[in-house]
This record gives C-alpha cells, sequence and structure tokens, in this order.
C-alpha cells in the first residue's frame, strides 16, 4: 500500500502560515475573535493554531456560525463535484482523499470490499476490507525546520515521515461483531463512540488506536444496495476536534464515495465487456495466403468508446483465392458491435460456399433486414485471385478502395458505389479489374477520410496522396514495406480527425507466376487417375521437384478416383508451385469426403487416411458448382 502525496487545495500561502507562527498567541485570551482558526471546512481550516476546544459553534455569534454552515456547504458542494468527475476507482477514491485533506482532515484511510461486487451479483464471503488508499498532510521543507511544527502532525496511525501507514492491510469483518454493526448502521460515529471504540482495532488491527477525542470519524461507504467499505478521517492534536455537524459532512463525504464506486465498478464491467467484444468480433491474426501478403489496423474512436460496428476480414478461398472484406455498422453501441458480428459470421459463411461478390452482398442485405428494420451497414467485398492477377470487386455504399502501383501511382478505384445494406430490394454489381504484381490495394472505413473538419472526398483525395507521397520514397522498383504503409496513413490524422471508428485492411499482391501453374481438365473416366499421375510427374519434372513424385502421384491417384466415382462432368487438376507444392481436385459433386476408419474387409475408404499422413494440410470446401478436395506438400528442403 502505497502512499500519495496531497495537494494543497484550501491551504494558506505558505508565507502566511509563516507569519502566524512568529505572532503571539492571542488566541487563549479571545476564543471567539477568531472563527477562521475554528475547525470549519474550506480556506479558512487550513492546518494552524488552534483555538481551543471551546472555539465550538457555541462561541461564536449568529452572524460567525452562518458564515460557518455557508462555508461548510461550499466545502461539501465542492467536494462532491471533485469526487463525481471521476469515472475510474482509483480517480474517485483520490478524489475524496484530496478533497478531504487537509481542508477537512489531517489524514485519511479508505477501505474498500475485496472483491468489490458488481451490479447485482451476489457478494463473496468471506466480507473483506482492504486498504485501497490513505492520505495525509505533508510538510513542506521549510515547516520541517520547526521541530514543534513536525510533532503537530505526529498522531497514532499516521505517521509523517513514514512511506508506509501502520494500519492494517487486510481486515476480515465478523458476522455480528463490532465493526459490521457499525457498517450495517450506515452513519458515521466519532471514533470515541463506545461503537467505535470496539470496530476501529477490529478495522485497522490489534494495538493500533487513533487520537482521543472527536478527532477520527468513521464512516460507512454503502453503494446502491450494500456496504462496500468504510473511510476514516483523523485529525491531529493542534487542530480543533470534529463537530456534531461534521458527522453530516462526513456522511455526504462517504456517500458520494460509494455512489461513485459504484458506478466506476459498473462502468469498469462494461469497459470489459466491450474490450472482449472487440477482441473476439475482429480477427486474432491474418492468414498467410499465398500469393498475397496482408496487414490490418482497427482504431477505436475514443478510449471510452473501444467498441464499435467497424470490422474487416481475409478469407482464404478454393483455388489460393482470398477474399477482402471491410463493413462499418452505423452507430458506436454494444448493439452496433453485436451486429457488426452476425454480419461478419454471416460473410464468413457465405465466403466459404464460393459466392460472387455481388451475391455475398444480396444475402448480407437479406440478413440485416431480418435483424430489424433500422440495421444498416456498409460493406465492400473483394475476391483475388493470384494466378488470373484479377480481382473481383461489389461495393454497398462503401468508400471506393485506393490501388498504389509499384511505379508509385496511387488510384482511387471506379467502383459502382452500390446503396447500404439494408436497404432492402437493391441489386449489387460486380467489377473485375487488374491485380498487377507489386500493387497494393487499401480497403478503409470512412473513418479514416470524413470527419467533421473535412467531406469524404477531399479526405480521400488526402490519402491517395499520402500513398503516392509514402510510395516515392522507397523508389519507383520496390513497394513500400506494408506495415509500415498502413502507420504511415493513420499518421495523417489530425487532432479533429478520430470522429469515427478506423478499420484498415492493406493487402499487396504479389500473385502467382504462370510458370508455377499446371492445370488440366479429366474426363469422368476409368483412365483419369492414370493420365493425372502421368501429368503430375511430368510438371514435378520440369520444377525440379522429382523427390516428391511417389508421393505427389499416390495421393493425387486416391483423390482423382474419388472425384470420378461421383463426378458427371469433367474433372479439374491444378498443381501450384509456392512456397509449397499445392494440388487441387474439383469436381461437381456437392458431397464433401469424410475419413474415415477403413474395415478389414473394406475394399475402399483408406485414400484419405494416405492423404492425411502423407500430407501436409489437406481440406476440402463446398463450391456453388460443387467441391475442391486438396493437399499440400512440403517442398524441396522443407
Amino acid at each position: 500500500m502505497t502512499e500519495h502525496p496531497t495537494s494543497h487545495e484550501g491551504r494558506q500561502p505558505l508565507a502566511a502560515r509563516s507569519q502566524e507562527r512568529t505572532r503571539p498567541r492571542q488566541q487563549d485570551a479571545a476564543p471567539a475573535a477568531s472563527p477562521a482558526t475554528a475547525a470549519i471546512p474550506g480556506p479558512a481550516a487550513a492546518p494552524g493554531p488552534a483555538a481551543g476546544p471551546a472555539a465550538g459553534p457555541a462561541g461564536l455569534d449568529p452572524q460567525a456560525a452562518a458564515r460557518r454552515e455557508g462555508d461548510r456547504l461550499r466545502f461539501v458542494g465542492a467536494a462532491t463535484r471533485r469526487i463525481a468527475r471521476g469515472i475510474d476507482l482509483d480517480e474517485i477514491v483520490l478524489g475524496l482523499c484530496r478533497a478531504s485533506v487537509p481542508t477537512f482532515s489531517d489524514a485519511i484511510l479508505v477501505y474498500l470490499r475485496d472483491p468489490l461486487p458488481v451490479g447485482d451479483e451476489r457478494p463473496v464471503s468471506p466480507f473483506v476490507l482492504r486498504l485501497r488508499r490513505s492520505d495525509r498532510l505533508r510538510l513542506s521543507e521549510e515547516e520541517t525546520d520547526s521541530s514543534s511544527e513536525t510533532e503537530r502532525l505526529r498522531l497514532p496511525v499516521i505517521d509523517p515521515h513514514g512511506d508506509l501507514t501502520p494500519a492494517a492491510e487486510l481486515c476480515e469483518v465478523r458476522s455480528g461483531g463490532a465493526l459490521a454493526e457499525v457498517l450495517r448502521g450506515v452513519r458515521p460515529v466519532f471514533g470515541d463512540s463506545a461503537a467505535a471504540r470496539a470496530a476501529l482495532p477490529e478495522l485497522l488491527g490489534v494495538g493500533r488506536t487513533v487520537p482521543t477525542g472527536h478527532r477520527a470519524i468513521l464512516a460507512p461507504l454503502r453503494g446502491r444496495r450494500r456496504v462496500i467499505g468504510a473511510a476514516v478521517f483523523l485529525r491531529g492534536t493542534e487542530r480543533p476536534p470534529f463537530e456534531s455537524n461534521d458527522l453530516l459532512v462526513a456522511a455526504q463525504l462517504a456517500t458520494h464515495t460509494a455512489l461513485g464506486i459504484d458506478k466506476a465498478v459498473l462502468y469498469g464491467r462494461e469497459a470489459y465487456i466491450a474490450d472482449e467484444l472487440q477482441r473476439t468480433m475482429l480477427p486474432d491474426s491474418l492468414p498467410q495466403p499465398t500469393g498475397v501478403r496482408l496487414a490490418s489496423r482497427y482504431l477505436p474512436a475514443a478510449e471510452t468508446a473501444r467498441v464499435g460496428g467497424d470490422w474487416y476480414d481475409a478469407i482464404p478461398l478454393p483455388g489460393s483465392r482470398v477474399a477482402l472484406v471491410v463493413g462499418d455498422v452505423m452507430g458506436h453501441s454494444m448493439t452496433s458491435a453485436a451486429i457488426m458480428g452476425q454480419l461478419r459470421t454471416t460473410a464468413q459463411t457465405l465466403a466459404q460456399l464460393d459466392l460472387p461478390p455481388q451475391e455475398v452482398l444480396h444475402h448480407l442485405d437479406e440478413q440485416a433486414q431480418r435483424l430489424g428494420s433500422d440495421r444498416m451497414a456498409t460493406c465492400l467485398y473483394a475476391v483475388y485471385d493470384p494466378v488470373a492477377h484479377r480481382i473481383t470487386i461489389a461495393n454497398a455504399g462503401h468508400p471506393p478502395p485506393v490501388l498504389l502501383h509499384l511505379g508509385g501511382r496511387a488510384e482511387v478505384l471506379r467502383v459502382p458505389p452500390g446503396a447500404p445494406i439494408g436497404v432492402g430490394g437493391v441489386d449489387f454489381e460486380a467489377v473485375e479489374l487488374d491485380a498487377p504484381a507489386g500493387g497494393t490495394l487499401l480497403l478503409y472505413t470512412d473513418g479514416l477520410v470524413e470527419s467533421r473538419l473535412r467531406d469524404v472526398w477531399t479526405g480521400i483525395e488526402q490519402l491517395r496522396e499520402r500513398l503516392a507521397a509514402t510510395a516515392r520514397l522507397t523508389g519507383p522498383d520496390h513497394s513500400p514495406p506494408l506495415e509500415a504503409l498502413c502507420d504511415d496513413v493513420l499518421d495523417m490524422l489530425g487532432p479533429g480527425d478520430r470522429d469515427d471508428d478506423i478499420a484498415l485492411l492493406a493487402a499487396r499482391f504479389d500473385g502467382i507466376a504462370p510458370s508455377d501453374v499446371a492445370y488440366w481438365h479429366l474426363e469422368p473416366e476409368e483412365t483419369a487417375p492414370g493420365r493425372a499421375r502421368r501429368l503430375a510427374r511430368r510438371a514435378l519434372s520440369r520444377w525440379g521437384l522429382d523427390d516428391l513424385s511417389d508421393s505427389v502421384e499416390l495421393l493425387i491417384s486416391e483423390v482423382v478416383t474419388n472425384a470420378v466415382r461421383y463426378a458427371e462432368r469433367p474433372v479439374t487438376l491444378r498443381l501450384l508451385r509456392t512456397d509449397v507444392l499445392r494440388c487441387e481436385v474439383g469436381d461437381d459433386s456437392p458431397q464433401l469426403p469424410r475419413q474415415r476408419r477403413a474395415r478389414d474387409m473394406d475394399e475402399g475408404g483408406r485414400g484419405l487416411f494416405l492423404v492425411n499422413r502423407l500430407a501436409r494440410r489437406w481440406g476440402a470446401t463446398r463450391l456453388s458448382t460443387g467441391k475442391v478436395v486438396w493437399f499440400e506438400m512440403p517442398s524441396r528442403g522443407q
């Protein structure tokens, strides 16, 4: 438990306090002549020479008493406003400490339940209080030169020169004990009352005492439904003791603190849920498909609104293709995030069916209408084919993508804008464009290019210029590093440009050279497996992968045999040589193969068992026209 310096709000200037120490002490002769030295919250309550026990409200004239009550009310108003400014737990407890010390007390101890219950959840037992924070009045360097001033703050519980408060850090509240009774009563009590004399040793620890007289107040902290802690206010012997009205002040401070803590705990739980929602809704990592490199960024609109409706995704597709998705659900609430998660899941499912981009947007539009009449979103869906070096894009009311060419030219792609998802009854149109090797496609949400200070098309033009300027730094023959490019794009945001969440997805097109691709059509005949083996052997020999020939021929024969058994149209066979050797066999049967354990008398059922044992990876994907079964083998030297 660490002690924290106290701010000097409400204290008199140091020079004024030094003059008071050199002035003759006349208070004993005229106790009621100096009401400013009495224990009045506010600037007049700074620790200084005491007026003596007789200097209470009863010894003041009506005007002085009214002024003191006014000062007390102003202090309570300022203190509660300071406590209410806190958002998290530490800020609220700090606000209580800084508002109380030194204006109201010389020291304070704040105990909170451990763990703190959230909302309506049932508190755990046993009832344990933990010392959350302590604060005390510190002496300035000039004040420490005077031994009398040093002795002035030497309290039994608070050591003015120590770093730690010698109070117990943990306290278990016994059911039916003295401390439990005080906490159940809710009302603050003086430290010398019968209830507090029994409760304080239980709270602070055996053998630890507090100043005698009305110099300590024990105030329970009760939230909306239960007691969540306690605060102990302490005054030194050189300061007037607490008065009966100070119990009301302590009650106000305790009530506002407890309600603020309840608010902070609930806010913390919501922030945790928002963080978890954001983490689960967005991909933990991007895939590494063949022929394309990917990078992404996500920035919330503010730390207090960490999750919204923006999302991005990269989904591997059959044929070494990849689907690139960026979307934006309107709004920044938890509801928007939940809708975003449903649309993202729907897009992933539709992508696995290998539907065209415009069909994917059409089904997303239908799904948004099923979720509600006001569920609106924008989305851009693109499919990149590294073999054909082409990209097919469909747009639903989203900002257009920007393509950065290898030479440094940045181009805003002309894609039909379409209507947002959720409008209903709108056709979406897809366009097919070149995807040159070395080019970089940037997909983003409108938070990157639109703000209160600029419209969306001005922002898009600034983005295009920023990409071109970054590419010029690396030269015409080299593409800028992908991660550094994303960071540089985000650097274009100014102080007033963060009005919305930002999702950013960058794709660097590497492509697959035609010389690394072999493709054939096989008639669904009994001779197809033998022909497939011969074609694969020639391709492997041409690529210098003869050492893989036996394994690849065996697996191709098994997969093609299974395809020919069910196919009615020609079977496709494709080999791709990249960092791995990938084989893809497609047919028009939608039934996916399943690995099973063959019995001793079965004639089949062992093909996929061999594929699973010999291949590095394998899988099967259902298409709108059938399915594709693929497997990968490590290249030579891997």
